[in-house]
């Protein structure tokens, strides 16, 4: 397994802490709202990234977060006159509804409210070895002790110092200085000794990842493009001032979806709800869709893209849907005759997904086997065995991009329509034909 480790701006070969193991933390969302389709793209990215291991042989703990203290959530609360969890768990419940439709596995999840005393203690400890100082209940991090701070994004500091993402405030030590706690009399808030208030978002990952993963470094550290500066710079800042490691060993980032040429994004107000994309285009042609550009890459969203995705899905699913029916109709039994895979074909899919996550190599390997598959079909006499064994390669490739399919199972009334379809084709009433054949498409069975 070869992946583009964002810390040393390289592709280098995945060497496991642990063998055969793979220990692996998500940066979730921030929930005050629904899910746009561009959040969508970690979930089916890092989703995908934990199945090829699987595939590999390895066992995965994968662990991601539901950030459930944040301003937003407690001015949406204030909006609709309900207290925070009423906001935190609608979308928490919402965000989990997205993921189970987009096929993707549930990873081991916690909540920042559920860890708010360990990063509590946390903070003590950066107070105590003065990596951090306290100024009117606020509580700030000392970026200026951390020597190599600004390698995740590769930036140098005295250009962050001058940087417009750097908020002014005149009670910090350093301009890049950033928080730690907030002091606050507004929302939900807990009792420190140094003030009342609610901790800052840098913090709550660094303490979530070192309770689920037992204290040790993981192997593989993920997210969105954007929250490498500042989010995971300092997420490192604290790990090294506490724990003396930058908390893994790879970090991975994936791309944004892009609309007429700009980032989705709330502020932006050009987002698309992963709910409603989902609902129109169905879970396969979105995944589809989301996984069509390297992830890495931007992925742009729109019309043509979308069609794409819907056009090779349908070319997919079609030819696998051939199989299964012929099969039937012929009296094959497939599930005796399809015991084995294509072993040259699922080498070569596994050849590009290892080769940093490229599905855009994945999916030709697909369409190649589709070729194949339609081939064999067309031959008077059909290797039912070389067919199935076909089919059931692109189902398991399939699976690993998370696409569900399902074997059609004729019924005795498709049985009976490919019959009266068939009678009519010799009979030459091509006009029944033409009424049988539309009623088999619509139950996608030609």
């Amino acid at each position: 397994m070869k992946l583009y480790n964002s810390l040393h701006n390289s592709i280098e070969e995945f060497k496991p802490i642990k063998e055969k193991e793979l220990s692996m933390y998500v940066c979730g969302p921030t929930v005050y709202n629904h899910a746009h389709i561009g959040n969508a793209r970690p979930i089916v990215v890092f989703d995908t990234l934990q199945r090829v291991f699987e595939a590999l042989g390895y066992t995965v703990k994968f662990v991601s977060n539901y950030t459930d203290v944040d301003d937003k959530i407690i001015h949406q609360a204030q909006e609709e006159e309900v207290d925070e969890i009423v906001i935190s768990e609608r979308y928490i419940e919402a965000y989990q509804k997205v993921r189970e439709a987009l096929n993707a596995k549930t990873p081991i999840t916690v909540k920042v409210t559920e860890t708010m005393t360990d990063i509590i203690s946390f903070i003590e400890e950066l107070l105590a070895k003065g990596y951090a100082y306290e100024i009117e209940g606020d509580v700030y991090f000392r970026v200026s002790k951390i020597e190599d701070y600004g390698q995740l994004s590769n930036q140098k500091v005295e250009d962050l110092v001058v940087g417009a993402r750097i908020e002014e405030n005149t009670k910090k030590e350093n301009p890049l200085d950033f928080a730690l706690w907030k002091v606050t009399d507004m929302g939900i808030k807990w009792e420190t000794s140094w003030g009342k208030g609610r901790p800052g978002w840098h913090t709550e990952c660094v303490v979530m990842i070192h309770k689920e993963f037992s204290g040790e470094k993981i192997d593989i550290h993920g997210g969105g493009m954007d929250l490498k500066f500042p989010h995971h710079e300092n997420e490192i800042a604290q790990s090294k001032a506490v724990f003396r490691s930058n908390i893994a060993n790879y970090w991975l980032h994936n791309g944004f979806l892009e609309f007429d040429g700009e980032k989705m994004s709330k502020s932006l107000g050009n987002v698309y709800w992963a709910k409603d994309v989902i609902e129109q285009l169905g879970s396969n042609v979105t995944r589809w869709l989301l996984l069509s550009a390297h992830y890495r890459a931007p992925l742009r969203f729109n019309e043509e893209t979308i069609m794409q995705a819907q056009s090779e899905m349908g070319k997919v699913m079609t030819a696998l849907n051939q199989v299964f029916v012929k099969a039937q109709i012929a009296g094959v039994d497939f599930d005796v005759e399809g015991d084995s895979l294509n072993k040259e074909i699922y080498q070569r899919f596994l050849n590009a997904m290892t080769d940093d996550l490229n599905t855009p190599n994945a999916y030709m390997e697909i369409f190649e086997a589709i070729k194949l598959l339609n081939q064999s079909l067309r031959q008077k006499e059909i290797q039912w065995r070389d067919s199935i064994s076909l089919a059931y390669t692109i189902i398991k490739l399939l699976d690993i991009l998370g696409i569900v399919y399902e074997v059609p199972i004729l019924s005795s009334e498709d049985f009976e329509l490919f019959q009266l379809w068939n009678q009519a084709k010799e009979e030459k009433d091509f006009e029944k034909a033409d009424v049988y054949r539309k009623s088999l498409m619509e139950r996608e069975l030609l």
